[in-house]
C-alpha cells in the first residue's frame, strides 16, 4: 500500500462540475473496473479507457457550461484545472497501488506530485500544457523512478501534452538559483496529490533560503524579460493581430504582476494586494475584470483551433466575437465592437502595471528608472509640481484636485519638462475623471493649456496618448469616447482609430520639426512657409471622430469637428476650414489614388472642390499624415509622387485659372518635353518628327516624359511581329516601369494583366494607347509583395513569362488556378462589391470604379471581361487598401465613345460582377 503520510489535495470541486472532480467517488469507481485485472498492462489500458471517457464527458459538459457565460473564464480556467487534478491523482492512484505498491518504504521513498507554471496557479485553458513537478527528499529512487515513468506513459496515453521534472527538494534550490525560468515555475507550485509534507518543506526553504534573499534580482529579471517580450510581440498594445498571452497588455502581462507581488509577499490571491496598499479596490476588480476576460478569449481560441492558440488573427477575431456573443449593428461589426473591449482592457493592463511598478519603486524593490533624469530638458517646475524619484508628481493632492485644470496643466508640464508622469498623479487623474466637466471645457484658460499642448512643445504625441490612456483626452472632449480602442476589422489599418488619430498628429509635428526634408519635401516647405497651425493640428486630431456609426464618417466628422472648434471659440473662418478639412480629408487621397491626374477634367473638379491655395495646401499636409499614420510601409514614393503631381497641377490651375488646363497647351509642352529629351539621346529630326505624329492626341498629357522617350526607342525600327519589352526600375515612383510595343490586337491589356499578376506582380497604375499605325504602347507600374521595384534578378524571368503568355504559350486563366487563392486569415474581411459608371469625371470617356475584395487574378478577369465586350481600356488607376482594391478604368466602346447606354451599362456591370464571383469561388474551391 502507498505510504501512510501521503495525503491528496486537489482544488475545489465547482458547482455541476463532473465526477471526475470529485477524487473519492472516481477513485472507488476506478478501483472497481480494475479489481479483477492483474496484468501491469491491461490495468494501464483499463485505467486510460476508464480516463479518456471521463475527461470527454467532463470537457464536454465544461464547454456547454462555459456557452452559458462565454465572456467570463475564470469558473472554466478552474475547473480544467481541477479535472487535470482529479487525472493526475488517479492516474498516481493506480501507479502507487496497482503498479507499483509500496509495502514498507524508507524516507526517501516519498513523492509528492506538484503543478507548477499556469497550472500551479490552477488556471488552464483547454488546451493548456500539464506541467509538473515530481518531488523526492533526495536523490530519486527505483521506485519514485518507476512511479514517474509509469504515470507519464498513461497520461501520455491520454493524448496530455506534458511538460515534466524530476527533482529533489535540494536540485530545486539550486537550480532556481541559477534559472530565472525554473524559479518562476517554482514560485507558483501547487501540491496535486503525494507525500504533502514534502510540499511543504519545498515551499519553506524556497521562501527562506531563495526567494526573500534575491527580491530585487527577480523584479528586474521579469521586467527586463516583459521588456523584450514586448518588443518581439511588436511594442505595440494595438497591433492588429495581437497575442493575448505574451503581447502588450496581455495575459502574460497580469501574470508577472502576481509572479513578483507572490514572490515579495507571499500571496495567493491577486485581492490580497488589495490589504497590502498595492491596488485600490477598484484596480483590483480592473485587474480580476481583464484576466476573465482574457482567458474567456483565450479559452475560446483553443476550442476553435483544437489546439494550443493564443494570436488573434482576423479569421478568429470573428468566431471568437461571435461565440463570445458580439453581434453586427448597422454601424460596425460584432468583431470590431469585441476588439475595441479588448483593446481598452489592455489599456487597462498597462495602467495597473504602471501602479504596481511605482509601488516597487516606493518601496525600493525597484530601480527607478534614471533616463527622464539623464535626457530630459532641465527646466525649473511650475507651483505645485515635484520630481519624485526622476517622475513628475503632485506636491500636495487636495490643492490639485481643488482646481479641475491642474489635471490638464499636468500633461502640459510633462510635456514643458521633458519628465515622464509618476503612476501616482496618473492615479490620481483616473479617479477624478468626473472633475472634467461642461464649465471646464468651456473654459477658456482649460482651451488654451489643450491647444498649447498640441501646438507650443514641438512633440503633442506621448501627452496625448497618455492623456487618451487615462481617460483624459475624452473626459476633455467627450465625442473622442466613442473612438477609443475603436478597431477597424482590415489589413489596411494598423492601429486602433485613437492611436491612428495620434499617430497622424505625431507625424504632423515631426514634418514641422524639420525631420522629413528630403521624404516630404513639399509638405515640409508648406510647413515652413507658414500656415494656421492651430487650424491644421485640431483637423489632424478630428479627421477620424465621425467613424463607427451609420453616417459616413467624414460628414459626421465634419459636424462634430465644427461642434468642436466652435467650443474652442476658434474665429469663424478657422471653424469652417476646420470642417472642410474633416469632411473632405479623404479627397485628395481619394483623387490622387483613384483618378488619373493627368485628365483635365480631374484637375478641374478637383481645383473646383478645393477652391484656394491655402487649403490645398493644408489638406496635403493632412492627406500626407493620415497615410503615413495608417501603419509602417503605408507611404511610399509612389503615393508622394501622385500627391506632389496633383498638388503642382492644382496649385498652377488655382493661381493662373483654368487655362492651365487647355488641352492643346499640355500637348504641345509634351511633345516640346520629348523633342528635347530626344535630341539629347542624338535623334535626328526626321526621326523625331516621325515620332511626334504617329500617335493620337489623348497620347500626349497622359504620359512621364521618360516614358514617352522609352516608347519612342521601342517603336524605333518596330517590325509588325515584333514584341519589344523595357522593364526598369523607377525609384522615384518606388515601382518597376514595365513597357511594351506590339501590333495592336483586341485584348492586349488583359493578357499583359495576366502575365504581370502570374508573376505576383502588383499594378499600381497602367496606360495604354495605340498608334496612328496600328502598334499598340502599354506601360504598367509594377510593384513586388513588399510593394516595391522589382529584383534586378528577377526581371529576365519576368520578361519571359510576359513573352510566354502574349505568344500564347502560357494561357492565364488556367495558371491562375492554383495561385489565386486569398489568405486565410483575410478570409473574414467584408467588402461589398460596388461598380460605378462615371460619364462626368473625364471629357472623354466613361470611368468604371470597380471597388471589391483584392485577390491576385480580379485585374486579369476585370480586363477580360472589358475585352470580352468589346470596350477599350485607355487608362487604369489601380489602388489598393490591404484586403481592399479600387480600380478605375477610363474605358470606350468600340466606337471610341463614352458609354452612355444605360442598358449596355447594366449587362457590362453584370458581367463584371459575375467575373468577380466566379474568380472567388475558383479562389476559394
Amino acid at each position: 500500500m502507498a505510504d501512510s503520510t501521503t495525503q491528496t489535495q486537489s482544488a475545489p470541486a465547482l458547482p455541476g462540475a463532473h465526477e471526475l472532480f470529485s477524487p473519492e467517488i472516481f477513485l472507488e469507481a476506478l478501483d472497481a473496473r480494475l479489481a479483477d485485472l492483474h496484468d501491469p498492462r491491461e490495468i494501464r489500458k483499463a485505467t486510460v479507457a476508464l480516463l479518456t471517457d471521463a475527461r470527454n464527458a467532463a470537457m464536454a459538459d465544461l464547454e456547454a457550461g462555459f456557452a452559458t457565460h462565454p465572456r467570463a473564464a475564470r469558473e472554466t480556467v478552474r475547473a480544467i484545472a481541477s479535472m487535470t487534478d482529479g487525472i493526475v491523482i488517479a492516474i498516481h492512484h493506480v501507479a502507487t497501488t496497482r503498479l507499483h505498491p509500496l509495502q514498507a518504504g524508507s524516507e526517501g521513498e516519498k513523492l509528492a506530485v506538484l503543478a507548477v507554471g499556469g497550472y500551479g496557479r490552477a488556471e488552464m485553458a483547454p488546451a493548456s500544457d500539464v506541467d509538473l513537478l515530481f518531488l523526492t527528499p533526495y536523490k530519486i529512487t527505483a521506485w519514485a523512478e518507476s512511479v514517474v515513468e509509469s504515470m507519464l506513459y498513461m497520461m501520455w496515453d491520454l493524448k496530455l501534452k506534458i511538460g515534466h521534472s524530476i527533482r529533489s527538494v535540494d536540485d530545486c534550490l539550486r537550480l532556481g538559483a541559477g534559472d530565472m525560468t525554473i524559479r518562476t515555475s517554482l514560485v507558483e507550485h501547487r501540491l496535486v496529490t503525494g507525500h504533502a509534507p514534502l510540499a511543504q518543506e519545498l515551499r519553506d526553504r524556497l521562501w527562506s533560503e531563495l526567494f526573500a534573499k534575491t527580491v530585487p534580482e527577480f523584479v528586474e529579471a521579469k521586467l527586463e524579460e516583459r521588456d523584450a517580450r514586448h518588443k518581439r510581440q511588436g511594442g505595440q498594445r494595438y497591433v492588429l493581430e495581437p497575442n493575448i498571452k505574451e503581447g502588450k497588455g496581455g495575459l502574460r502581462d497580469l501574470q508577472t504582476l502576481y509572479w513578483i507581488a507572490k514572490y515579495i509577499h507571499r500571496v495567493d490571491r491577486a485581492v490580497e494586494l488589495v490589504d497590502l496598499g498595492v491596488f485600490t479596490r477598484d484596480e483590483h476588480l480592473a485587474f480580476w475584470q481583464a484576466e476573465d476576460f482574457l482567458w474567456a478569449v483565450r479559452c475560446h481560441l483553443h476550442l476553435i483551433a483544437g489546439r494550443p492558440a493564443d494570436v488573434l488573427s482576423f479569421d478568429m477575431q470573428v468566431e471568437v466575437a461571435r461565440r463570445m456573443g458580439y453581434r453586427d449593428s448597422s454601424a460596425r461589426r460584432g468583431v470590431e465592437y469585441f476588439m475595441q473591449d479588448y483593446f481598452r482592457h489592455a489599456t487597462r493592463v498597462g495602467e495597473l502595471t504602471r501602479v504596481f511598478l511605482t509601488v516597487l519603486e516606493s518601496r525600493h524593490v525597484r530601480n527607478a528608472p534614471i533616463l527622464g533624469r539623464l535626457f530630459r530638458r532641465r527646466r525649473k517646475l511650475k507651483a505645485g509640481f515635484v520630481d519624485q524619484y526622476g517622475r513628475l508628481s503632485i506636491a500636495d493632492e487636495a490643492e490639485f484636485l481643488a482646481d479641475p485644470l491642474n489635471i490638464l496643466r499636468l500633461f502640459e508640464e510633462a510635456l514643458r519638462t521633458g519628465i515622464l508622469i509618476h503612476p501616482d498623479a496618473m492615479r490620481l487623474v483616473s479617479a477624478n475623471l468626473q472633475l472634467i466637466d461642461d464649465g471646464v471645457r468651456n473654459d477658456p484658460e482649460a482651451i488654451r493649456i489643450f491647444m498649447d499642448l498640441l501646438l507650443k512643445h514641438g512633440n503633442p504625441e506621448r501627452s496625448l496618448r497618455r492623456m487618451n490612456e487615462l481617460g483624459a483626452l475624452a473626459a476633455f472632449i467627450p465625442e473622442f469616447e466613442p473612438v477609443v480602442a475603436m478597431m477597424q476589422f482590415n489589413v489596411y489599418h494598423h492601429f486602433t482609430v485613437d492611436e491612428h488619430s495620434i499617430q497622424c498628429v505625431a507625424a504632423l509635428a515631426a514634418i514641422e520639426r524639420g525631420e522629413h526634408p528630403s521624404d516630404l519635401p513639399l509638405s515640409s516647405e508648406i510647413m515652413q512657409a507658414g500656415i494656421n497651425r492651430r487650424v491644421l493640428y485640431l483637423a489632424t486630431l478630428l479627421h477620424d471622430i465621425g467613424k463607427g456609426r451609420p453616417e459616413d464618417h467624414s460628414i459626421l466628422g465634419a459636424r462634430i469637428a465644427r461642434r468642436i472648434a466652435t467650443r474652442f471659440r476658434f474665429p469663424q473662418d478657422d471653424i469652417d476650414t476646420v470642417e472642410w478639412l474633416v469632411r473632405n480629408h479623404l479627397l485628395m487621397s481619394d483623387v490622387a489614388q483613384k483618378r488619373d491626374i493627368s485628365d483635365p477634367r480631374t484637375l478641374r473638379d478637383f481645383a473646383k472642390a478645393v477652391k484656394t491655395r491655402k487649403r490645398l495646401d493644408m489638406l496635403l499636409v493632412l492627406t500626407v499624415c493620415d497615410i503615413r499614420g495608417v501603419g509602417p510601409g503605408t507611404w511610399n514614393n509612389w503615393k508622394a509622387a501622385l500627391l506632389r503631381k496633383l498638388h503642382e497641377e492644382t496649385a498652377r490651375v488655382l493661381e493662373n485659372g483654368m487655362e492651365e488646363l487647355n488641352r492643346d497647351r499640355r500637348q504641345n509642352e509634351a511633345k516640346r518635353s520629348l523633342r528635347h529629351m530626344l535630341v539629347a539621346n542624338g535623334w535626328e529630326a526626321r526621326q523625331i518628327r516621325t515620332e511626334l505624329g504617329r500617335h493620337y492626341d489623348n497620347y500626349w498629357p497622359g504620359l512621364p516624359t521618360e516614358t514617352q522617350a522609352a516608347f519612342a526607342e521601342l517603336l524605333d525600327g518596330i517590325g509588325a511581329d515584333d514584341i519589344r519589352i523595357d522593364l526598369r526600375a523607377d525609384h522615384d515612383r518606388d515601382a518597376t516601369r514595365a513597357a511594351f510595343v506590339l501590333a495592336d490586337h483586341p485584348g492586349i491589356f488583359s493578357r499583359l494583366a495576366g502575365a504581370l499578376t502570374l508573376m505576383t506582380a502588383n499594378v499600381v497604375d497602367a496606360r495604354t494607347y495605340t498608334t496612328r499605325d496600328g502598334y499598340a504602347t502599354a506601360v504598367f507600374w509594377i510593384q513586388d509583395a513588399d510593394g516595391r521595384p522589382f529584383s534586378e534578378d528577377k526581371l529576365p524571368r519576368l520578361r519571359q513569362t510576359i513573352l510566354r503568355t502574349l505568344m500564347g504559350e502560357i494561357v492565364a486563366r488556367e495558371a491562375f488556378a492554383s495561385r489565386d487563392k486569398p489568405k486565410k486569415r483575410n478570409r473574414e474581411f467584408r467588402f461589398p462589391t460596388h461598380i460605378t459608371f462615371d460619364n462626368e469625371g473625364s471629357d472623354i470617356y466613361t470611368i468604371i470604379e470597380v471597388d471589391t475584395r483584392d485577390r491576385p487574378g480580379l485585374l486579369y478577369d476585370l480586363t477580360r471581361t472589358l475585352a470580352a465586350n468589346h470596350i477599350q481600356i485607355v487608362s487604369a488607376v489601380i489602388a489598393t487598401f490591404g484586403a481592399q482594391v479600387v480600380d478605375s478604368f477610363y474605358v470606350k466602346d468600340m466606337f471610341g465613345l463614352k458609354m452612355h447606354s444605360e442598358s449596355k451599362r447594366d449587362q457590362l456591370e453584370k458581367k463584371l460582377r459575375a467575373a468577380i464571383s466566379d474568380g472567388a469561388k475558383r479562389a476559394e474551391a
